[in-house]
């Protein structure tokens, strides 16, 4: 949580955010609301998707070759997990990004489009599909029916949601797990110690298996991949 701490606080005053909680819609419509920096249309905490893409794109490709596996990110902010995804997967895959913060949506989806300056993003794969929505992660039945996603993607979720009380984050994980298919495979990234991750992982997916990778270090930062997984 570090990382994401100290990112937040460079990017507004700290006296501003010293008493917030990340799990503010309103703290984050504000955030997503300012020049993003180094004039990018998009914006990631922790790392994007360049970084991941070797330990997502084997999950893609093991997918039943029937439809494009489907994903979803949730707390998809203004991150290009999703947009990499869609532009840059050379297997089809359906994703949906939700977020919280209508302004984030709003922000997304008109980047999809070819809004701010940005040509439209085409999707390398010709089945490939990319949607985003407002949603709040601890409640996704508008969203999302019970085992309807293939790969669930948690970039910080956990983590800021977390600094609202744990049974937020709870939460967050129980509607995560309800959506996925038996056999899917949820990740979420964060730089949390696996000493602390690790147990209410194992804890609260039950019927699941629970492993982590190490990440990074990127810009000097060790990261790690909490990867939930159905029995095979």
């Amino acid at each position: 949580m570090a990382a994401l701490r100290g990112t937040l606080l460079l990017t507004r005053p700290k006296s501003s955010l010293a008493g917030s909680c990340l799990a503010d819609r309103c703290l984050w419509d504000r955030l997503h609301a300012q020049p993003r920096v180094g004039n990018g249309p998009t914006f990631d905490w922790f790392f994007g998707y360049e970084e991941v893409q070797e330990l997502l794109l084997p999950l893609l490709q093991e997918a039943p070759a029937a439809s494009p596996p489907r994903v979803l990110d949730v707390g998809c902010g203004t991150s290009n997990l999703c947009t990499g995804l869609y532009t840059q997967s050379p297997y089809p895959v359906d994703v949906l990004g939700v977020d919280f913060s209508p302004v984030a949506v709003a922000h997304m989806n008109s980047l999809l489009q070819g809004g701010q300056g940005q040509a439209p993003l085409y999707p390398r794969h010709p089945d490939s599909h990319l949607r985003f929505m407002q949603a709040d992660a601890q409640n996704l039945r508008p969203v999302a029916a019970s085992g309807s996603f293939q790969l669930l993607l948690d970039k910080g979720t956990w983590d800021a949601v977390a600094r609202g009380g744990l049974p937020g984050a709870y939460q967050l994980l129980s509607e995560c797990l309800r959506v996925l298919s038996p056999k899917g495979t949820l990740i979420q990234f964060s730089d949390e110690d696996p000493d602390v991750r690790l147990p209410c992982l194992e804890q609260r997916s039950p019927g699941r298996t629970v492993a982590v990778q190490e990440l990074g270090p990127f810009r000097g930062i060790t990261y790690f991949a909490y990867l939930v997984k159905g029995y095979y």
